[in-house]
């Protein structure tokens, strides 16, 4: 019933005059995957010698992507996103509808999605909601394993000083509103969304902007930068979020507590872990400033039976901790209702990259991975919909502006 549908031209009509150098070519057939399953589409098919390639317009009409039809691409977008492996998704959509469908295909039509989504979300409006009193921003990396032809040239951390992974760099925005009855920050539900990519650093700076633009960065109350000590991240914050209060990880200044008091007292000993204890609790209800002054006078009181490896890395942590001395005011910042730790953003590392992206005997591709990895950004997050519903337009205004073919070949 269906194929007879959309076989019917007096329904659809896909009749137009040829354009410049273009010849007809009536009654091509598709196989087109549906949610009913596969049917056999007619339709014309104008081809352009010269430049050896050819249209449909009703493939257009009927938006088809890669012979899929919007309701079908939009489950194996989820399905791929969501699943383990595209061959799970294979086998996930077999069992609730079915299909029998090629994982291999998969891949290409995320590919062939993912571009327009992106356009689509950029032309989204700020969202019409109550302005949030705290929107805060985070952005982290972490390795996606990559095959070795998109890896040559990079330096990586293995002895030789090859890489094994590609970094992929995330972005999160997220809001608060209260606290509990002990005033501890407490994050709005659902309220996380993600931006990722795997090129520079730039880009994800770029990308974070935009997000914190549509979740209301421009009329927030407050906003808040939530980071690890590279230096990347907080150059970000500086280009992109100037104004807002930057606030180190308290997780991560804990671990670098920990190197201070094993260069004391020797890792792994139970006084350095004491002292690690004790320092981290006073970093948190003061400062890291004043955890500083104490570890720079047994710096200086000790000295003489330190050794210069021991001697270079308390240097070492203690210039970090001075660098990073405005952004450890934890208890200011405790005082001010604010989240001090960038847990959001670590899961969101392990949730939107480590859970789908690195599995046993995964190796990615440039365009595979950075497609896969922004769809689930967009799937995980609050636009996918209205980012999809925007899509088709973008689709026709693309077609409407775009050339078929150039005066050369004319």
């Amino acid at each position: 019933m269906l194929q007879s549908l959309l076989n019917d031209r007096h329904l659809l009509c896909d009749e137009e005059a040829p354009r410049p150098m273009e010849s007809l070519h009536r009654n091509r057939c598709r196989q087109v995957h549906t949610l009913f399953g596969t049917i056999t589409l007619t339709r014309n098919y104008y081809y352009h010698c010269a430049a050896q390639s050819g249209r449909c317009p009703l493939d257009e009409l009927l938006d088809l992507t890669r012979g899929y039809t919007p309701a079908l691409t939009r489950i194996i977008c989820r399905a791929s996103a969501c699943s383990g492996s595209y061959q799970q998704g294979a086998q996930d959509l077999l069992i609730y509808t079915g299909l029998s469908l090629e994982s291999r295909n998969f891949g290409r039509l995320v590919h062939s999605v993912t571009a327009p989504l992106e356009q689509a979300l950029a032309t989204l409006p700020p969202e019409d909601q109550n302005l949030p009193k705290i929107l805060y921003v985070s952005n982290d990396g972490t390795g996606l394993p990559c095959r070795r032809a998109e890896l040559q040239g990079r330096a990586g951390k293995q002895p030789d000083g090859t890489a094994r992974t590609r970094e992929a760099k995330l972005g999160c925005v997220f809001t608060q509103t209260t606290t509990d009855e002990n005033g501890q920050p407490l994050r709005d539900v659902d309220s996380t969304s993600y931006v990722g990519t795997l090129e520079d650093c730039r880009e994800i700076g770029t990308l974070l902007r935009q997000e914190a633009l549509r979740r209301g960065y421009a009329e927030a109350g407050q906003t808040v930068f939530l980071g690890d000590g590279a230096p990347w991240v907080w150059e970000n914050a500086r280009l992109n979020f100037p104004g807002a209060v930057e606030i180190l990880d308290f997780y991560h200044a804990s671990e670098h507590l920990g190197e201070l008091t094993a260069a004391l007292w020797g890792r792994g000993s139970e006084k350095a872990a004491k002292h690690q204890e004790q320092w981290s609790s006073r970093m948190k209800h003061a400062s890291a400033s004043k955890v500083m002054t104490t570890a720079r006078r047994l710096l200086e009181q000790r000295r003489e039976e330190l050794s210069p490896e021991q001697i270079e890395i308390l240097e070492r942590e203690i210039n970090y901790f001075d660098t990073h001395a405005e952004r450890t005011r934890y208890q200011h910042f405790r005082e001010q209702g604010f989240f001090i730790g960038s847990g959001v953003m670590e899961a969101g590392c392990k949730t939107i990259v480590g859970k789908r992206m690195k599995q046993s005997g995964m190796f990615w591709g440039e365009q595979g991975g950075e497609a896969l990895l922004k769809l689930r950004c967009l799937i995980l997050g609050p636009h996918f919909d209205a980012a999809w519903t925007a899509r088709r337009d973008i689709l026709k205004t693309r077609r409407q502006e775009k050339r078929r073919w150039s005066s050369s070949l004319n």
